[in-house]
């Protein structure tokens, strides 16, 4: 439920329904936007009445939402969320692209790669030093050591940095290394580890299962909110099919559902949807033009040599030449990248 507030309701107005719907055994959450003051209602709220709450002082309004999803969905916040992530705004007018390998492998790879993406227009810095594999005799990441090396790199190339956390123990260690954290498509429904990362205020990019559905995706970012945390991007990766030409299939059509759905940004990764570079681009273009508000895009300088997902992974010179063709479709679409 989401109680609509005049703009004109005093603090103890607000106080005032606040302690009501608290009373009731319900959680409240206060959203103040530019032209609105809304008061969100937390919880299974079919068996309370709205008329109470519309005959109190200051409110306008009183709106049921009848979706699993409360806070995460668009009535709980018409005007969208614009997630800052040191500055970079992510669900604005801008398309920020997030590059990088898809494990941190050395200081070297890392600072190579970082150089290149920065220079082609990438905004934030992809890597991973926590890999979950699908073979337990994989590549398994660097652990903390590749998070200083990550640390190391932003220091020096001023680019931002997220990286990949898969442990409930690890959250508050990895999360003070980097600018903001992702939570892969095998942890989408880890549902400790959404809690855990819900109670920071650490801005994490939640990627959708393989497998998972679009409302099951909206209730995995319902649980971090409800501990607190919106900072919340979510993230279409391609999901499983009876399709294998690519390693998934990119779900094109969750770009603008999401959109309706939930004011939460909503980008893509089309790396891990093809599984083969020569379909990245492709990808890229047709998730800017469908409206994602960024690109999670793998790049490493020797891809033959990665010690992981090489083949999905651009070169930086067809990086570099993206960029440029999805500069050209932004503004036609009228964004800017």
């Amino acid at each position: 439920m989401i109680i609509m507030m005049d703009q004109n309701a005093s603090e103890s107005d607000v106080d005032r329904v606040v302690d009501r719907i608290r009373a009731h055994g319900f959680q409240a959450h206060i959203h103040r936007g530019a032209e609105t003051l809304a008061v969100g209602v937390i919880g299974d709220t079919r068996g309370i009445g709205v008329n109470g709450f519309r005959s109190m002082r200051g409110v306008l309004a009183v709106t049921p939402i009848m979706k699993p999803y409360k806070m995460a969905s668009r009535k709980f916040r018409p005007e969208g969320t614009v997630v800052n992530v040191g500055g970079v705004e992510i669900g604005g007018e801008e398309i920020v692209v997030i590059a990088g390998p898809c494990a941190i492998e050395s200081e070297e790879q890392l600072m190579a790669v970082a150089k290149e993406v920065k220079a082609a227009g990438a905004k934030i810095l992809r890597g991973s030093a926590f890999k979950p594999r699908t073979s337990p005799y994989d590549f398994q990441g660097l652990g903390e050591e590749g998070l200083r090396m990550m640390r190391k790199v932003r220091q020096a190339t001023g680019l931002l940095v997220e990286t990949e956390v898969m442990d409930t123990r690890d959250v508050e260690m990895v999360a003070g290394y980097v600018d903001m954290l992702r939570v892969g498509a095998r942890n989408m429904q880890n549902f400790d580890l959404l809690k855990e990362i819900g109670k920071t205020d650490k801005p994490v990019i939640l990627k959708r299962g393989m497998s998972a559905t679009i409302k099951e995706l909206m209730l995995a970012a319902e649980y971090m909110m409800k501990e607190g945390n919106h900072n919340i991007v979510l993230c279409e990766r391609g999901i499983r099919t009876f399709e294998t030409a690519t390693r998934s299939t990119l779900d094109i059509g969750a770009v603008p559902v999401l959109r309706e759905e939930t004011h939460l940004p909503v980008i893509v990764d089309p790396s891990h949807a093809a599984g083969n570079r020569n379909y990245v681009g492709a990808l890229a273009k047709a998730a800017v033009a469908a409206g994602s508000d960024g690109l999670l895009i793998e790049v490493h300088h020797e891809p033959e040599k990665a010690l992981c997902d090489g083949p999905q992974a651009l070169l930086p010179a067809q990086f570099a030449e993206l960029m440029q063709q999805l500069r050209e479709i932004s503004r036609a679409v009228g964004r800017k990248l």
